[in-house]
């Protein structure tokens, strides 16, 4: 929508993944499906933790912040994308489309930082495990907690104020599902210079800090399991990160790849095409992996379900 004389964008229109028709209701029902394995798997991971105390450890402390960051970011952007395929324009608001520009970068972020201490616990339990409790301590864990949602709030704040100060005239149809920042970039009137040079340094420090403290922690790691002795021991250790390890390499590898490859407007279908992997594929995909893969996680599940069943009999 133009307004005036100065051709102001006051609304945009998501274009969505496709636009063949023929697509739309086929992938309408897949990603209403993805988002709502993706709820019931997170919102269950979240109950699970929070019911039973002895799931109450550092690493499951982080687990439980992953999986509400992943709720929480899902939320954000879904809903409208799954009301590109149903709509023929899917129109939202110069606001609103800034406000899910924060809050989708805010979770983002905040979980590069999440999967970190995520990776710096497992380092302390495999390295250090007769100091872990000290080490890992509830002050250290909130510590890491938050400052994982004050770099996400730093990160998003400073993406969002750069957008603001961008005037978008004329074209007004963002080639993606959600509103991103390279393809809103594409629109700005006026000179994205400064925008881009954010986007090099926020979005560079936000992959390669937390990818540069995960490989030192997982380094240390690997030498620690070939140090012990019994295959058993060996074989325990590397199942305890191998879920870890299969989670940041599906969210940093996708990330990096459309972030850190500046996109041009032909080559952003690829790029929407990696977006899906870490907007809709990583949130459904961690409890599925973390509960999949961990005992503990397993036995707390059927503790529940047992004593549901009971409840239902007597």
């Amino acid at each position: 929508m133009l307004t005036g004389n100065d051709s102001i964008v006051t609304e945009f229109i998501l274009a969505g993944l496709t636009d063949n028709p023929e697509l739309q209701k086929p992938l309408f029902y897949l990603f209403l499906m993805i988002y709502i394995v993706t709820m019931v798997g997170n919102l269950g991971l979240i109950t699970l933790i929070g019911l039973n105390s002895h799931l109450h450890t550092p690493m499951y402390y982080f687990l439980f912040n992953l999986s509400f960051i992943d709720l929480c970011y899902s939320s954000v952007f879904t809903p409208k994308m799954l009301m590109n395929f149903v709509s023929k324009k899917n129109i939202i608001s110069y606001v609103g489309c800034m406000t899910q520009l924060f809050f989708f970068l805010f979770f983002v972020i905040s979980e590069c930082y999440m999967l970190t201490s995520m990776a710096y616990d497992r380092y302390v339990a495999i390295c250090n495990p007769l100091l872990y409790k000290v080490t890992m301590s509830h002050q250290v864990c909130f510590v890491l907690t938050l400052a994982a949602y004050v770099m996400g709030f730093a990160g998003a704040t400073a993406h969002t104020g750069c957008m603001l100060r961008l005037t978008f005239c004329n074209a007004n149809i963002i080639n993606h599902y959600l509103c991103d920042i390279l393809p809103l970039l594409q629109l700005s009137c006026t000179s994205t210079y400064v925008n881009e040079v954010v986007v090099l340094i926020v979005v560079g420090i936000n992959i390669t800090v937390p990818s540069i403290t995960i490989l030192i922690s997982y380094v240390f790691i690997i030498t620690s399991i070939f140090h012990i002795k019994s295959s058993q021991g060996r074989s325990k250790a590397f199942s305890t990160c191998s879920s870890h390890i299969i989670a940041l390499s599906l969210f940093f590898g996708s990330a990096a790849f459309m972030y850190l490859k500046y996109s041009s407007p032909g080559s952003m279908d690829l790029g929407k095409m990696s977006s899906v992997f870490y907007t809709n594929v990583v949130p459904m995909v961690n409890p599925l992996i973390y509960s999949l893969r961990n005992k503990d996680i397993k036995v707390s599940l059927r503790k529940v379900l047992f004593k549901i069943q009971r409840r239902k009999i007597f």
